[in-house]
């Protein structure tokens, strides 16, 4: 039953968004593409069709006239005919285009990437940019009455045309509805809405992308550890993510590492491992968990890189935040913060979302520089604007950056070795700048 919900859910949304489409011959079955992340020498290209089918991709850098190099796959049903190419022994920093067959048919799809350029001891780190966002809402027929809580698709055609070199997605991804929450099947039939939905087709292959999730791509609002289906919902992530690692060998979750140039992206995942949200604040009251933060600790100590960048799905340090903050975690979060400080970690900076608004918030700290963190909600879903006087005057807010409506965030690495700077912008739907801040990485030492 779920599945057919699911099935007459993607429809609607299909009709909603692009109105009727025709239908697709029968030798040349539909496509769902998406890159993956990439790094200096592979990337993932992940493919969905409509039925089993052999797929081959072709990839060839774009300077090369030869016949390139072959991949094949078949998508299955019992992976929701969802596939992952990896595509090996690239070379840094050059472009690639690409050709997808089906069955020894006509080609299906193309498109193209560009490898990560190689970081050089004593060369200048490469200039890059990064798009986030979180709480993408796609109204359908399995909504509950009322006005819609989804809108402004054309944000992702925005993120798109600011060409970032990667996006990472900050959490409620997909929006799980009651009925498909009791099935691997029901949230693969969500993540399918979403992937086949023509407002995202330009953005999922315009850039690489990563993930990590929040309740709502993870399970019921505001689901922790307790969530019986919560495997069912790691299976589905990684079915339609293709992140570098998910977890430890034993330790699950979503949580991992990623690289670009000097940059490090550590991800947590704050649902897998959750206690509840009102459970009494009980030192054995965790967020993420011993595991994953001895982890994270050992990871933070390990990286060289000039920036640092923690990425939750719901906000860290924003101590007026009545809802799901890691503050409500009171032994775990003073811990890690106590942590930070006597280690000294250098070039700490937090991204989250989940809010359904957006802000930079500074949080002072005695004797070393200040955590910043970037909260970037929502994409697509309903905004937040009935903000409580207390979070509308947080003095940890930097002035002008509270956005009361549907945005998307940048994050622009440049400079000199020496001489790095970040700086954070947040954008309006049709892409027009809201705020910026730079930071240089001298001020996070």
């Amino acid at each position: 039953m779920p599945r057919l919900l699911a099935l007459v859910a993607l429809t609607a949304l299909v009709l909603a968004i692009s109105g009727p489409v025709a239908a697709e011959a029968p030798q040349s079955p539909s496509v769902s593409v998406m890159h993956g992340f990439v790094d200096q020498s592979s990337m993932t290209l992940w493919v969905q069709t409509e039925r089993e089918a052999r797929v081959a991709v072709t990839v060839q850098a774009a300077s090369d006239a030869s016949g390139g190099r072959r991949v094949e796959g078949v998508t299955r049903a019992d992976d929701d005919f969802a596939l992952h190419l990896r595509l090996v022994d690239l070379v840094p920093g050059t472009r690639y285009r690409y050709e997808i067959t089906f069955d020894g048919g006509r080609a299906a799809d193309t498109g193209s990437f560009t490898t990560q350029p190689r970081l050089l001891p004593d060369a200048d780190p490469p200039d890059f940019s990064v798009a986030i966002g979180s709480c993408a809402y796609l109204t359908d027929a399995l909504d509950r009455p009322g006005p819609p809580l989804g809108g402004g698709y054309e944000i992702f055609d925005s993120i798109a045309a600011k060409r970032p070199d990667f996006m990472l997605w900050l959490g409620d991804n997909v929006y799980f509805r009651e009925p498909e929450l009791a099935s691997l099947a029901g949230m693969s039939a969500r993540y399918r809405a979403y992937r086949t939905a023509p407002a995202l087709r330009t953005l999922l292959r315009a850039t690489a992308h990563a993930a990590i999730w929040d309740d709502h791509d993870f399970g019921p609002n505001d689901s922790d550890g307790s969530f019986a289906m919560k495997d069912a919902a790691l299976a589905a992530f990684k079915r339609y993510w293709t992140n570098p690692s998910y977890g430890l060998p034993n330790v699950p979750g979503v949580f991992g590492k990623l690289a670009w140039g000097d940059v490090d992206f550590f991800l947590l995942d704050d649902r897998y491992h959750r206690y509840p949200n009102h459970h009494p604040p009980t030192p054995d009251k965790v967020m993420f968990g011993a595991a994953q933060l001895d982890w994270l600790k050992q990871s933070l100590i390990d990286s060289r890189a000039t920036f640092k960048l923690i990425v939750a799905g719901g906000q860290m340090w924003n101590s007026r935040n009545r809802y799901e903050s890691f503050l409500n975690y009171p032994a775990e979060s003073r811990a890690l913060a106590q942590w930070l400080a006597d280690r000294r970690i250098e070039g700490l900076l937090f991204l989250s979302g989940d809010r359904h608004f957006s802000e930079l918030l500074r949080i002072e700290r005695s004797g070393i520089y200040p955590l910043y963190e970037f909260s970037s909600s929502p994409l697509t879903s309903r905004p937040f604007v009935n903000l409580s006087a207390a979070e509308r005057a947080n003095p940890e807010a930097v002035p002008s950056t509270i956005v009361t409506e549907r945005s998307f965030g940048m994050l622009r690495f440049a400079g000199a070795r020496n001489a790095r700077t970040v700086a954070l912008e947040a954008y309006s739907t049709s892409g027009e700048l809201l705020w910026q801040r730079r930071i240089a990485a001298a001020e996070l030492r």
